[in-house]
């Protein structure tokens, strides 16, 4: 059980890293154009963009636990792999699929991952919004 925590935690720190990659570029993405998305022709485009790029981001996170998952062989097949880590890492949970026993925690770990990683976007797409209309209203 201790390995498979291991397992978890670095897993759990490579979305970390991921997700901190991801949102920096994407704040430096969002300063650049920052001034077109003042205009009501490019903010949707922008938060149209800054939300395809967050899923990305999670969707490789997703990638990164069901990768492990098949190589260890607690799931038979990626394709299987990647929809345990989805309903997981989302916290959707429909229990269709399970890990082995001495895998659980990891699935629970990953949960616990997933929220944190869609509150830390939830709060970055928040304050790009916020700070595109704060803009917005200083300009007016």
């Amino acid at each position: 059980m201790l390995s498979q925590l291991v397992i978890a935690w670095l897993l759990m720190a490579s979305n970390v890293v991921i997700h901190a990659y991801g949102v920096t570029l994407a704040l430096r993405w969002v300063r650049r154009h920052a001034s077109r998305s003042l205009s009501l022709r490019f903010g949707p485009s922008l938060f149209i963009r800054l939300a395809g790029w967050i899923v990305l981001l999670h969707v490789a996170e997703i990638t990164v636990w069901a990768g492990v998952y098949e190589l260890v062989g607690a799931m038979r097949d990626l394709q299987s792999a990647l929809y345990f880590s989805a309903v997981t890492y989302t916290t959707t949970g429909y229990g269709d699929l399970v890990l082995p026993q001495d895998w659980r925690l990891v699935g629970a770990v990953e949960a616990l991952t997933g929220i944190l990683m869609c509150g830390w976007s939830t709060g970055f797409f928040f304050a790009v919004v916020s700070r595109v209309f704060s803009d917005r209203q200083t300009a007016a």
